[in-house]
């Protein structure tokens, strides 16, 4: 799992290097175009200008151009007032301005926030093109092509039905507190999930229909609920932890159900205790997305105070991972902003992978799997689906039910002591 973390880490840096290298005809990643700035005094010149069209001719902001020189060039002190070209003397706005963008000219303000000196990222232009272009159409692809193979599935495979008759007795199968607790992170999660998808896709999806009007006060009780609600969803992400931790850990019958894919594509229902394998990775999903999800969210619910990349490119470029990659280390000094901009994506990104797996949870315990429901609607399930669903633990709760003594004491026939 920590590797798979680490390579989306990398490929999300990579991606606007990758952009630029694949959209710029001349100055891509690692070979960036050296301009001979001598014959305009350092100025822009024809071939710097005639490279950025061609860029934007590609489908890229710029060229990757070196300006290391120009970001050397950043104006000095103005010269005495009584010098030629008074009060500015020999400074340039053209160079104040520059060292502005690179951030190396004297910017102080009154306002002593973490960013507040910062008064141009140009960085932030790749995250804006990212989340305007690929992040919005290769997420709302890949849920769309779930929810198609989930159809699909249900087409070749049908509902999962019950092969043996109702007994009508049944088992209890979650006590009120664990159906709280579910319901309590399924809800925020939905909420969460629906107004995450409406501020990603609002200006594409909402304003060409409804206008700019309607959209406004829509974007802004979707920002209040999804900063609000998150508040429950990590309280419900840490009971769900608690309470069903110990019950999730892999063991040996779990490898049986995989080795048969838990008889979802026929074959006879496969042993399993109270989660299979298949609930225990949808399980362990939810719990290390969650964590995610909200260390991100929290990061961007209180901006600038809790960075969380830069510490970890320092530590992805000790373990050599970007070099192993071909890469050239990850740039560990983020402004403020793009702190928040790495924040911004990995959380989206993590929310589109967690959604499609709910969905696939959502299908099974609903419409895919007869009795299903009843197990976090009721509390209780049919017993003959526990037998075929979860053998292991069906006997244990058989045994629990018909002799009351032994749920009180923990073994059979006990009497209480004297």
């Amino acid at each position: 799992m920590i590797r798979a973390i680490a390579f989306i880490l990398t490929l999300m840096l990579a991606l606007p290097a990758m952009a630029q290298e694949s959209a710029a005809p001349s100055g891509g990643r690692g070979d960036p175009l050296i301009v001979d700035g001598s014959a305009t005094g350092g100025a822009t010149t024809l071939e710097e200008i005639m490279a950025r069209q061609d860029a934007l001719r590609a489908g890229a902001t710029e060229p990757n151009i070196d300006t290391s020189d120009r970001q050397a060039t950043t104006g000095a002190p103005g010269g005495p007032i009584t010098e030629p070209l008074g009060a500015l003397g020999g400074a340039s706005d053209a160079d104040l301005w520059r060292g502005v963008r690179y951030d190396t000219a004297d910017i102080r303000t009154q306002q002593r926030g973490p960013a507040a000196a910062t008064l141009i990222q140009d960085g932030g232009m790749w995250w804006q093109e990212f989340r305007a272009g690929p992040l919005r159409i290769w997420g709302g692809f890949f849920l769309l092509a779930v929810l198609a193979l989930l159809a699909v599935f249900y087409a070749f495979r049908g509902r999962i039905r019950l092969h043996g008759p109702r007994t009508g007795r049944t088992l209890l199968r979650f006590k009120t507190y664990e159906r709280f607790g579910h319901w309590l992170l399924a809800g925020s999660f939905i909420a969460l999930g629906l107004t995450g998808l409406l501020l990603l896709f609002g200006r594409v999806a909402v304003i060409p229909v409804f206008g700019h009007e309607a959209w406004a006060p829509m974007a802004i009780a979707s920002k209040w609920v999804h900063n609000n609600i998150s508040w429950a969803f990590m309280l419900a992400l840490a009971m769900i932890f608690v309470i069903w931790v110990v019950q999730n850990i892999p063991n040996k019958d779990d490898l049986k159900w995989l080795a048969k894919g838990g008889g979802l594509l026929g074959g006879g229902h496969v042993p399993a205790r109270k989660f299979n394998a298949g609930q225990k990775m949808i399980f362990w999903a939810v719990i290390v997305g969650g964590v995610s999800l909200s260390a991100s969210g929290l990061s961007l619910l209180f901006p600038f105070e809790l960075p969380m990349f830069a510490g970890t490119f320092e530590a992805l470029n000790g373990w050599g991972l970007p070099q192993a990659l071909g890469l050239a280390p990850f740039d560990a000094d983020l402004a403020p902003q793009e702190e928040m901009q790495y924040a911004q994506l990995w959380h989206s990104i993590v929310a589109f992978v967690l959604t499609a797996i709910i969905f696939a949870h959502i299908y099974l315990g609903s419409v895919g799997m007869e009795g299903a429901y009843d197990a976090m609607g009721k509390g209780e399930v049919e017993e003959q689906w526990a037998r075929e669903h979860h053998s292991i633990w069906a006997k244990e709760a058989i045994r629990e039910r018909d002799d009351p003594s032994r749920e009180q004491t923990g073994s059979p026939h006990a009497t209480p002591a004297e």
